[in-house]
């Protein structure tokens, strides 16, 4: 863990923005998933978190949230799966009563180029990044829209607004994470007005991207420091991002306070696709 990570966590502020609420964390053990899960247990959020396989680390992590003094649950799944999307929200739901939040981190690579990329390379990847969270969302937003509030939040990232090499399927799936987000944000509106839920202090049932650049997880630590050094050149602020700076903009994103924003892509990524 870097030195900056260390700093970030201990400066964590415990507050109430979220207190009673339920969040739903997909890829939620690891990375920028488990720095999320942390943010929103902070401000008082129950935290259930999504993992695939890794049950051990999952239940270490789950164990880690409540030793903070909040109520923790893990929920194994492939995103990947229509049907296991509808089963781990209706899951969450019965478990905890609610779901207020729903954050679709989880994601996976296959990197190859074009020429060279498989049918199973594409695809898979578009049905975990951009299938999965369209399953997820569905699930989630019919709870939602029947309570009258709620927040879902996808996580993009810089790639599908600059694309790169030996990613398009990746590219292709955090791009069209854009589209769905507008487009659901646009829907969720629509269906809080017919129904007569939207007023002046609703909480309403909003729907965002962000869209984190280059950061510091076991993912990227996997690269070679030359690479990464070269990459900083193309980063205004000089170095990667943390976890938590992505987790901060989601909690904020999920507060009450932020009832007015939706359909919104929030890029956080140092200044690099400017």
């Amino acid at each position: 863990m870097s030195a900056i990570t260390s700093q970030a966590e201990q400066k964590e502020v415990a507050g109430e923005k979220l207190h009673g609420r339920v969040a739903f964390v997909t890829g939620g053990t690891r990375g920028i998933g488990r720095a999320i899960c942390l943010s929103l247990a902070s401000q008082g959020a129950v935290v259930a978190a999504g993992y695939g396989s890794n049950k051990e680390a999952a239940e270490q992590f789950c164990q880690e949230i409540e030793e903070r003094g909040t109520t923790g649950s893990i929920h194994q799944g492939n995103v990947g799966s229509a049907e296991d999307c509808r089963r781990s929200v209706a899951e969450v739901i019965e478990k905890h009563g609610r779901l207020d939040i729903l954050v679709n981190n989880a994601g996976i690579t296959a990197d190859r180029p074009v020429l060279k990329m498989e049918d199973e390379d594409w695809q898979k990847v578009l049905d975990v990044n951009l299938s999965g969270a369209f399953h997820m969302s569905k699930a989630a937003l019919q709870h939602m829209l029947e309570r009258g509030s709620g927040r879902i939040v996808n996580i993009s990232s810089i790639i599908g607004q600059t694309g790169n090499i030996g990613q398009a399927n990746y590219a292709a799936s955090k791009s069209g994470l854009f589209g769905l987000t507008m487009t659901m944000a646009r829907e969720a509106a629509q269906a809080l007005g017919k129904a007569g839920k939207l007023t002046d202090d609703s909480l309403n049932v909003t729907v965002n991207a962000v869209a984190p650049g280059f950061i510091e997880t076991e993912m990227v630590a996997a690269v070679p420091e030359k690479v990464i050094d070269k990459l900083k050149l193309q980063i205004p602020l000089s170095r990667l991002g943390q976890p938590e700076e992505i987790a901060r903009v989601v909690h904020f994103l999920c507060a009450d306070a932020s009832s007015y924003i939706t359909g919104q892509v929030w890029a956080v990524n140092g200044g690099m696709e400017m």
